[in-house]
């Protein structure tokens, strides 16, 4: 007779805690929404004007991602 999934999940999870790991729950926007792509276009076009508007802000972010890099090109 197989393990009743309440346990196989319990016991995952204790595994998991014991691994120094936790649980946590991330709500992500929901792509399946009919306005999503109208809401991306909008912001997209949000920082395009502001890209416009501040010509120092590509040079800062250039030189940001320039410290995030690990040589490992990943």
């Amino acid at each position: 007779m197989s393990t009743p999934v309440s346990q196989r999940v319990r016991k995952r999870r204790d595994a998991m805690r014991a691994a120094g790991l936790r649980p946590v729950q991330i709500w992500v926007p929901d792509t399946r929404r009919p306005d999503f792509a109208e809401e991306c276009r909008r912001q997209a076009r949000l920082v395009a004007a502001f890209d416009a508007v501040d010509p120092d802000l590509h040079a800062f972010i250039d030189a940001a991602l320039v410290d995030l890099d690990d040589g490992t090109g990943a």
